[in-house]
C-alpha cells in the first residue's frame, strides 16, 4: 500500500514543471500542464492531478505525445473555429482553445471551438474557469475510451465522456459543475487500486458483470443515472466525437496502450459573453441569490448543508492551500527522479 505524504501547491508545480521540461516541453507549455494538474489536486479532484504524471512522461518517451506541438487556430465563422493541436498535450491546447474562445465572445458574443489532434486535458473546471474570470459562462465536453457499460447494456461502449459549466458570480464563489457522465472517473479507480482502497458497490463491474467493491477487478464502469447518464454521454460524443471529425465510442484510442501513438483526440467547449443576451450585473446578483437561497434551504436528515456544484471542491481548496496536498509518496518520489 502507498502511503501518502503532504506537499504544497507550489512544491508540486515546481516539480511538475520540472519533470516536464526534462522530457522537452518549453518552460511556459509544462507550466501549464502543471498547473491544470494541481489545480486538480487542490479541488480534491486527486484522479486527475499529478498522478498523471507517470502515464504523460510515459507517452512522452515512446513518442505518442508531441512536446513541441504547433498548435494552429483556423477560424471558420464569426463565432467559431477549429484548433489543430498537433498531437500535444490536452491541457495546453485546451487552455489556448478557451482564451481563443472568450476573445470570440467578447466581439461576437460567443465563441465556440471544435479541439482536434489533441490528448488528455485534465480537469476541465480548469477551463471552463477560463471562462468564467472573463465574466463569461464556460461550456466544455470531451469523449474518452470505452468503459462505461450504457443502460440495458452487457458490455461497454461509451467513455466516462465528461462535461463541465462554469457561470460567474458577483459575491460568492463561482458555479463551477465538472462532471463525468460514467458513475465515476476512471482516475478515481485507478487512485483506489494505488492507495489499495475499496471502491463503493454501485461505482463498478467486474468481468461477470456484477458490482464489485475490489479496484483491481474492475472491467467497466456504471453510468450517471443509468438511462439518463447514457443520454448525455451519447450527447457529449457527438458534440466532442463526431461534431470534430474525431473518434467515438469505442472508436476512441486508449489511454492505457498504444503509448507510440498519438490519441488524436476530439474536444469541444464554449465562452458565452452574459451581457450580448442581459445585464451581465442583474444575472451575477440572481446567480448569488441562486446560492444563498440553496443555501437556506432545510439540509435533508444526514446532510449538514446543501451544497452547490463544485462547492465542495472549493472548499478544500481553502484547505489544501492552507494544510498542504496529500499525494501518494511514489507519485512525490517519481517527480523527484
Amino acid at each position: 500500500m502507498d502511503k501518502e505524504i503532504i506537499v504544497s501547491s507550489i512544491e508540486l508545480i515546481e516539480l511538475c514543471t520540472k519533470k516536464l521540461m526534462s522530457h522537452g516541453l518549453s518552460q511556459k507549455h509544462a507550466g501549464i500542464v502543471a498547473d491544470v494538474l494541481v489545480h486538480a489536486n487542490l479541488r480534491g479532484v486527486d484522479s486527475h492531478g499529478i498522478n498523471r504524471m507517470g502515464h504523460y512522461i510515459q507517452r512522452l518517451k515512446a513518442g505518442g505525445l508531441n512536446p513541441t506541438p504547433n498548435i494552429q487556430m483556423k477560424s471558420t465563422g464569426p463565432c467559431s473555429a477549429i484548433v489543430d493541436g498537433d498531437d500535444g498535450f490536452g491541457h495546453i491546447i485546451a487552455k489556448e482553445a478557451m482564451d481563443h474562445a472568450i476573445a470570440i465572445a467578447e466581439q461576437n458574443g460567443v465563441g465556440m471551438i471544435s479541439i482536434i489532434n489533441s490528448s488528455h486535458c485534465g480537469a476541465l473546471s480548469y477551463f471552463v474557469n477560463q471562462a468564467v474570470e472573463h465574466n463569461m459562462i464556460g461550456i466544455m465536453m470531451v469523449n474518452t475510451d470505452k468503459f462505461v457499460v450504457p443502460f440495458g447494456a452487457a458490455e461497454p461502449y461509451f467513455g466516462t465522456n465528461p462535461i463541465a459549466f462554469g457561470f460567474p458570480t458577483h459575491q460568492q464563489k463561482p458555479i463551477i459543475l465538472d462532471m463525468a457522465t460514467s458513475q465515476v472517473a476512471v482516475g478515481k479507480i485507478l487512485y483506489a487500486k494505488q492507495v489499495g482502497k475499496s471502491i463503493p458497490a454501485d461505482w463498478a463491474v467486474d468481468a461477470e458483470g456484477n458490482p464489485t467493491e475490489d479496484p483491481n477487478q474492475v472491467v467497466a464502469l456504471n453510468p450517471m443515472g443509468g438511462p439518463k447518464g447514457t443520454g448525455l454521454a451519447l450527447v457529449i460524443d457527438i458534440f466532442s466525437g463526431i461534431l470534430t471529425g474525431s473518434g467515438f465510442g469505442p472508436h476512441v484510442s486508449q489511454m492505457y496502450g498504444n503509448y507510440n501513438k498519438a490519441r488524436k483526440l476530439g474536444h469541444f467547449l464554449m465562452a458565452i459573453n452574459i451581457s450580448c443576451l442581459t445585464d451581465s450585473t442583474i444575472f451575477k446578483y440572481k446567480i448569488d441569490q441562486l446560492i444563498d437561497e440553496l443555501h437556506q434551504l432545510q439540509p435533508a436528515p444526514g446532510h449538514q448543508s446543501v451544497y452547490i456544484p463544485g462547492e465542495p471542491e472549493q472548499m478544500r481548496v481553502i484547505e489544501r492551500m492552507k494544510y498542504g496536498i496529500p499525494v501518494p509518496e511514489s507519485a512525490y518520489t517519481f517527480l523527484q527522479e
